[in-house]
């Protein structure tokens, strides 16, 4: 085996890693298990919610504080509990009013890979951005995965916030996004998963597009199948939201609900994700007289998710932006028809409109909702859609293909850090 083919030892970063909702849990989990088929040896330090890994993949445990667990959140944790300086750090953080966790969790794995210096070839950051990289960077050479940049989030929060003091919370709890861009841009290699991110990456962390490679993420086209046993259940819609996140444009997929329910009554939701009690999405189900046809589904297995895909005539994506949207491919690739906004990279993404899925503005309930309206009404338009969808997925987005491209850009760094260590 030459050295351009030897097996590389990577430490992964994941600050949380939720396992079903939200990407990060997802792409650490299936990242880490296909470059672990590659032969590679992947250790994953990730902080609390931790990623269900593959048993091949090692887990270090680099517990947070959990201010923001699913049980008691914003919990102010107390003294006794604060151990390790970084602990202080995420305290005086959250106190402050901002999100604690990329920054904290940076310092402990900082930390933790200081004394393990001969244990790796390279860090894998995803999407965590702290100072603690930085330190890292000094004995480790350093990749990081942006997804998209969270300013986005930021942004698009900020524009539906109601009253002063919301606009203030907000922008006090996204100030992390100054430190995430102030260490993308001293990075030597970014990773983004679109055109989409990327140009967004560039204009808001103000990113070298030198050092920016693009590997989309994937998908289990073995796993994420039509089920052919499982029956349709007339009426229903899918749809995959973490929490009350504005961005996922939940409230315009319960406005376009209630409308339709106006013509049909057996029209309802199953959505995968918690629902957050007296949070706005629950406040929103309440307000439309939507509380006995939306379903939340939460801590499930793949295997549920697939079933749950087969047994819905219509999977939605309401979303104002998508840095990719792993829920839009992994419905196609179970074969359901998709509707989709052209939020961010979703286009790229689903592909063309009509053909492989059916596209609508974002943040139009009107639209939404005509278009589910259509597609419910013509069952010849959902097979051809989910069929073609299908075949998207297989011709262009597997987690092997995700993991072969990764460990271009690993080798491509390694050799950029051996050339600048010979010249120096």
């Amino acid at each position: 085996m030459s050295p351009g083919d030897s097996p590389l030892r990577i430490a992964m970063l994941a600050y949380r890693g939720k396992p079903h909702v939200g990407g990060q849990g997802i792409y650490i989990r299936h990242l880490s298990k296909a470059l672990s088929d590659l032969g590679h040896h992947v250790e994953v330090l990730s902080g609390q919610p931790y990623p269900v890994l593959d048993p091949r993949v090692p887990l270090v445990e680099l517990p947070s504080l959990d201010i923001y667990n699913d049980y008691f959140p914003l919990r102010m944790p107390g003294m006794w509990e604060l151990k390790h300086w970084p602990d202080w750090v995420e305290v005086m953080s959250f106190s402050a009013g901002t999100f604690p966790e990329p920054l904290a969790f940076s310092l402990r794995a900082w930390s933790q890979l200081r004394s393990r210096l001969g244990d790796f070839d390279l860090v894998h950051d995803n999407q965590c951005l702290g100072y603690g990289l930085l330190a890292i960077k000094r004995d480790f050479p350093v990749l990081a995965t942006i997804h998209h940049p969270i300013t986005v989030d930021r942004r698009l929060e900020l524009e539906h916030a109601e009253g002063r003091y919301k606009k203030f919370s907000l922008r006090r709890w996204y100030a992390f996004t100054r430190m995430q861009t102030r260490v993308a841009q001293q990075l030597d290699r970014v990773v983004t998963v679109s055109e989409n991110s990327f140009a967004d990456i560039v204009r808001d962390h103000k990113v070298d597009p030198d050092r920016m490679h693009i590997v989309p993420v994937g998908v289990d086209p073995d796993l994420f199948k039509p089920l052919p046993h499982v029956q349709r259940v007339p009426g229903r819609l899918i749809t995959t939201a973490s929490a009350d996140v504005t961005m996922k444009g939940l409230a315009f997929l319960l406005e376009a609900l209630a409308k339709l329910r106006t013509e049909r009554d057996d029209l309802h939701l199953v959505v995968i994700g918690r629902k957050k009690e007296g949070g706005a999405s629950a406040r929103k189900i309440d307000e439309l007289g939507l509380s006995g046809c939306v379903e939340f589904v939460t801590g499930v297995t793949d295997e549920r998710i697939v079933e749950l895909y087969g047994e819905a005539e219509l999977a939605v994506v309401p979303s104002l932006y998508e840095g990719f949207s792993l829920p839009a491919i992994e419905a196609m690739s179970c074969g359901v028809p998709l509707v989709a906004t052209t939020g961010g990279a979703l286009p790229e993404v689903v592909g063309a409109d009509n053909d492989t899925a059916l596209l609508v503005p974002p943040g139009d309930a009107e639209a939404l909702a005509a278009r589910i309206r259509t597609a419910l009404a013509e069952p010849e338009l959902r097979a051809r859609v989910g069929a073609a969808g299908r075949n998207r997925v297989e011709a262009q987005w597997s987690w092997r293909h995700t993991a072969e491209r990764t460990v271009e850009q690993y080798r491509e760094l390694l050799a950029d850090n051996a050339h600048h260590a010979r010249n120096h």
